[in-house]
């Protein structure tokens, strides 16, 4: 699944992938929110890490757990 993140101080945005259920990476995103002087820190599925200071977040975009079929449908 693909997360966004949108920054206030600019128009372009960071997209982390992560193999992480939805409901966890909610969970996680709300608490880091809760404090605007922490940082949200998120593992994408390469084992990158990313790390953003919540004071600049303005919006987390997190994506649907199901994937999409490929190809032609019957």
């Amino acid at each position: 699944m693909d997360i966004k993140i949108g920054f206030s101080d600019t128009a372009r945005e960071v997209v982390v992938s992560t193999d992480e259920e939805q409901d966890a990476i909610i969970e996680q995103v709300t608490e880091a929110l809760a404090d605007d002087g922490g940082v949200l820190r998120l593992t994408d599925d390469k084992g990158r890490v990313v790390l953003a200071r919540n004071s600049r977040i303005a919006y987390v975009e997190v994506g649907t757990a199901t994937s999409r079929p490929v190809g032609f449908l019957h």
